[in-house]
């Protein structure tokens, strides 16, 4: 079974509103948003580059987070769980990494208790995405 990578979203939501909504949203489902990267400015900043509005929302839930890294500390390496939402034509776009890619590689993808922790993680976002959808 082919798994998409992310919960896609489009809104007819300017992007500001767009990023209020998507960080509600996730509070809601008890993650918390640890960090912000502007990608628009910082590529500005860094190469003198213009890019559309772009914003990397690193997720966090804290008890999933704890419970996945008590398992594999090496999971770290995959943590936040990143949100993209960015401005398109006549609106938004989110996508909300979908846990199961993020964690379906070995060894992680062999541990039940990661795998646990990456199905009530994937509910989660899902409900998100339907509430993103529902806005």
């Amino acid at each position: 079974m082919t798994q998409t990578l992310s919960f896609q979203v489009v809104m007819a939501d300017p992007y500001e509103i767009a990023v209020e909504k998507v960080t509600a949203a996730l509070k809601t489902e008890g993650f918390g948003v640890l960090t912000e990267i502007d990608v628009k400015a910082t590529l500005k900043e860094k190469l003198d580059a213009d890019f559309h509005p772009y914003i990397i929302l690193g997720a966090c839930n804290p008890p999933l987070a704890y419970r996945t890294l008590q398992s594999n500390p090496l999971v770290g390496l995959l943590l936040p769980c990143n949100v993209t939402v960015q401005e398109t034509e006549g609106g938004s776009q989110v996508d909300i990494i979908n846990p199961d890619v993020m964690l379906g590689m070995p060894p992680f993808s062999t541990d039940d208790r990661i795998c646990d922790v990456a199905a009530e993680a994937r509910v989660k976002l899902e409900r998100v995405a339907a509430a993103l959808k529902n806005a």
